[in-house]
């Protein structure tokens, strides 16, 4: 019946199904096979290719199929990365839309000249491309600075994180030739603060030339202020006067504000840029140590449209505090990561509402809230809903089995789970059974998670095979396992449950000490869609059985196999 549909009708039911569902049903028939291809390409799936003449033929297929999202890796200054990436600007830069050179190190010239043969780029990555601005001559001919300006009309988004020679000529001049920049990533780059002659103002004196100045960022700001809504300013140091100065831009509407790591954000001036950018949307205040429970007031109280917060490593943030996310009616993603202070108790309140109305999360994040017990973690859960996806409670080393069946029992959507180093959690935890008893060992109630993706269980001391076959029965969609140190794992277990897991792409089975090249063969067998392995300092596997798996399965893009087969760990010089 599906096979006398159109091409375009099937392309619009396939795109609805995950990537690993897409990539099944394209083996079905050719028909199938050409619609799962154009529903990939409409979900922007990133292709990424490592630089290397072997890759100059996949380069010319995916330019065929009309690829419009890809990842350059390993690329230098070598004539064989200048050979790609004229590849690149030929068989995919007409159609191109997302372009990331992240971490490599292209010549401006094979960098101008790839840009010129991509005209529809909407999002281009150069974060720790630091070869293009060493020099600060980066598009300084005017010829070629025309040039670009023209292929870059219709770039909206700009990531130019991590660089170490950024100044204010080059990010002018680059910044220049792309007129409709809507969201820009400065994180982690060297900003230079001069503070002016009055106490906690911004000086407008010039900063060296070779030095990127917040004075210069400031002026780029007010210019684009009608069109920026989303920046990323991690890791700068961003002062508080700094922060408030942005916040004041007139005509400044930001929607997205990153602001990770910037630890000299006071209380006060997160409160100020809440009344001052009332339509943020997603706010991340992750690593600001010296805010307080008072900035989560202000968040509140100011920013009523948020859908994402992200609060990690707040060590002063506490429950008090935690009463505020009631009044986030919006909120859909909460990562409280490490607010060790944080025991649960008030945020199961806040995640409800006066009327019992629980907030729509859909990802939540409480790993190494060491304060979190079984009973909050309870009533959290009790109070989220069905549309939770995400959940993470790595790390929550006091958490024990009762928690595990808290979220089978509730939490049955799931496509996101993560328990690594919840070191209390046991197999009968796991199969969904009370305390151990021989009644109850006959009939295990297996955990049922059909729609998860992702799962971790690393760090389970006390994790056998039999909960790891229980794993694989219930949750027969995974694409991505760790369980790395999970010690009491042997072959016999994985005979079982490998079957169970055709999906899976990545596998982390590090440091487990009983498997041996049988599970290679095992995996090599049953997981047919497998990318990336690790088995480092697995010692009863050994480097022959690695290379006949990547023999076996070639599309194994990554294995890590550091000290295989009981290698000395011990560094010699």
């Amino acid at each position: 019946m599906a096979e006398s549909l159109p091409l375009e009708m099937l392309t619009y039911i396939l795109s609805f199904l995950p990537l690993s569902d897409q990539k099944e049903a394209s083996l079905v028939s050719h028909a199938w096979y050409c619609a799962a291809q154009n529903a990939l390409r409409e979900t922007n799936v990133r292709y990424n290719i490592p630089v290397s003449s072997a890759s100059l033929s996949a380069i010319k297929s995916l330019g065929l199929r009309g690829v419009s999202c890809i990842s350059l890796t390993n690329l230098d200054g070598s004539p064989t990365s200048h050979q790609v990436l004229q590849s690149v600007a030929y068989h995919l830069g007409p159609h191109l839309q997302s372009l990331c050179l992240g971490g490599g190190s292209p010549t401006e010239a094979s960098f101008v000249a790839l840009i010129l043969g991509c005209p529809a780029l909407r999002v281009l990555d150069l974060s720790g491309c630091d070869s293009l601005f060493t020099s600060g001559t980066l598009l300084s001919q005017p010829e070629t600075a025309q040039g670009v300006r023209r292929a870059l009309s219709g770039l909206r988004e700009l990531n130019l994180a991590g660089l170490r020679d950024l100044a204010d000529l080059s990010f002018n001049q680059l910044s220049s030739c792309a007129p409709s920049l809507e969201r820009l990533s400065l994180a982690y780059c060297h900003l230079n603060f001069e503070l002016g002659p009055a106490r906690g103002s911004i000086g407008l004196q010039d900063s060296s030339p070779s030095q990127f100045s917040f004075r210069n960022l400031l002026r780029f700001v007010k210019e684009r202020a009608g069109r920026l809504h989303a920046l990323d300013l991690s890791g700068t140091g961003l002062p508080p006067e700094a922060l408030q100065a942005l916040g004041q831009v007139a005509g400044l509407k930001l929607q997205e504000l990153s602001l990770h790591s910037c630890r000299d954000l006071s209380t006060e001036a997160v409160a100020t840029l809440c009344r001052q950018q009332p339509g943020l949307t997603s706010l991340d205040l992750s690593g600001c140590s010296e805010l307080t429970d008072g900035a989560l007031l202000a968040v509140s109280r100011g920013l009523q449209r948020l859908r994402r917060l992200s609060l990690g490593k707040l060590q002063r943030l506490t429950d008090a505090g935690c009463k505020a996310l009631g009044g986030l009616r919006e909120l859909q993603s909460l990562d409280m990561a490490e607010c060790c202070m944080v025991s649960g108790r008030e945020l199961a309140q806040a995640l409800r509402s006066v009327h019992g109305a629980p907030l729509r999360l859909e990802s939540l994040s409480l790993a190494f809230c060491s304060s979190l017990k079984d009973a909050s973690v309870l009533s959290v859960i009790l109070a989220l809903g069905p549309s939770l996806r995400v959940l993470d409670l790595s790390s929550c080393v006091t958490l024990t089995n009762g928690t595990v069946q808290a979220i089978c029992t509730y939490l049955t959507h799931l496509s996101v789970l993560r328990l690594a180093w919840c070191k209390e959690l046991r197999d009968w935890g796991l199969l969904g059974l009370g305390e151990p008893s021989e009644e109850r060992a006959q009939r295990p109630q297996v955990l049922q998670f059909p729609q998860l993706r992702q799962l971790s269980l690393s760090l389970l001391p006390a994790l056998t095979d039999m909960g790891l076959v229980a794993v694989a029965r219930g949750c027969p969609s995974l694409e991505r396992l760790a369980l790395s140190h999970c010690s009491c794992l042997s072959d016999e277990g994985w005979a079982q449950a490998a079957s169970s897991w055709p999906r899976l792409q990545h596998l982390n089975l590090s440091s487990c000490s009983q498997l041996t090249e049988q599970t290679l063969d095992t995996i090599g067998q049953a997981c047919k869609q497998l990318r990336v392995l690790d088995v480092a300092m697995c010692s009863g596997i050994n480097v022959a059985a690695v290379r006949r798996l990547q023999a076996q399965l070639p599309q194994v893009t990554c294995v890590q196999s550091r000290f295989v087969g009981g290698a000395d760990l011990t560094l010699t010089l």
